[in-house]
């Protein structure tokens, strides 16, 4: 995430929810909540895409001036590809945000859908809230991680007896300077440090960049990393330095086997790559 503009459902601004919607389609994929079930993920994700970007943007982008037809036409398309019904995106007014997703998609069951990675599944407190309360995949899995740490940094780096360990710290996280120097920009804007990767870019035209992407993540959405690299401001002969790689994951694809051992096989190709075309040489600009 560099752009935070991307992840934020900001009032009047409808970039987050067209980011979101393939997310989403993974989402109630995984859960079975399609009908029908598309076969094939990776197609459909693609399919998703494209009625993102194209037919439910350019609704969005409407406003209270779209035609009755379309949006019934879009609302069917959204149905279709949320799993949610088209009663809740109607009164949505077809834009649901992330929290209210996690909430709705298996509400039926009394469940709450994860945010870290939407495969995990949680028992909802109160089943008519509209957001989720928590995430199920944290209940899972960072017991594990707060243990690990623990017996590791007292026992083998003998620190921190005295001290307690917070895997996420609320007090710390409210405390963050979201503030950004805008040369260009008289007016605040939402933190984006797009321009540091791309100034980064040029100034080492050697430089490689890699995106590691999971279908089922919601903090880091995957249409949203591919919109933000899509923007880079870099010359033509700079893109190939990019590339995006994707996983049955969520936003930590290295919980189970398999995708750690995808991943592990991405970086050190990535890596074994960048480092025998290299060249040291002085380029000219």
């Amino acid at each position: 995430m560099l752009d935070l503009r991307t992840l934020a459902f900001g009032p009047g601004d409808d970039l987050p929810y067209v980011l979101y919607l393939p997310s989403y389609a993974a989402a109630a994929w995984y859960h079975k909540a399609l009908k029908p079930l598309p076969s094939d993920l990776t197609a459909f994700l693609k399919e998703a895409r494209q009625f993102a970007a194209g037919p439910y943007a350019q609704a969005l982008a409407k406003g209270a001036k779209i035609d009755p037809a379309e949006k019934t036409r879009v609302l069917k398309e959204l149905a279709r590809f949320t799993g949610l019904s088209e009663d809740y995106l109607l009164k949505a007014d077809l834009r649901v945000n992330a929290f209210q997703f996690m909430a709705e998609l298996q509400r039926s069951s009394g469940l709450m859908t994860g945010r870290l990675d939407a495969r995990f599944s949680g028992y909802a407190t109160d089943r008519l809230s509209e957001q989720m309360e928590n995430d199920p995949m944290q209940a899972a899995v960072f017991g594990a991680f707060v243990s690990s740490f623990n017996r590791y940094v007292r026992e083998d780096l003998k620190f921190g007896q005295d001290m307690d360990y917070k895997l996420l710290n609320d007090q710390a996280g409210a405390g963050w300077n979201w503030k950004r120097k805008r040369p260009l920009s008289f007016f605040p804007v939402s933190p984006n440090v797009e321009d540091d990767l791309t100034q980064a870019m040029i100034n080492n035209p050697h430089l490689k960049v890699e995106v590691e992407n999971g279908y089922y993540d919601f903090a880091t959405p995957f249409f949203a990393s591919e919109y933000t690299m899509d923007h880079l401001t870099l010359p033509d002969k700079l893109r190939g330095n990019l590339q995006l790689k994707y996983y049955n994951a969520g936003h930590m694809m290295y919980l189970h086997e398999a995708d750690l051992d995808q991943l592990r096989g991405n970086i050190a190709s990535f890596i074994g790559n960048a480092s025998a075309n290299s060249n040291p040489t002085v380029q000219e600009r």
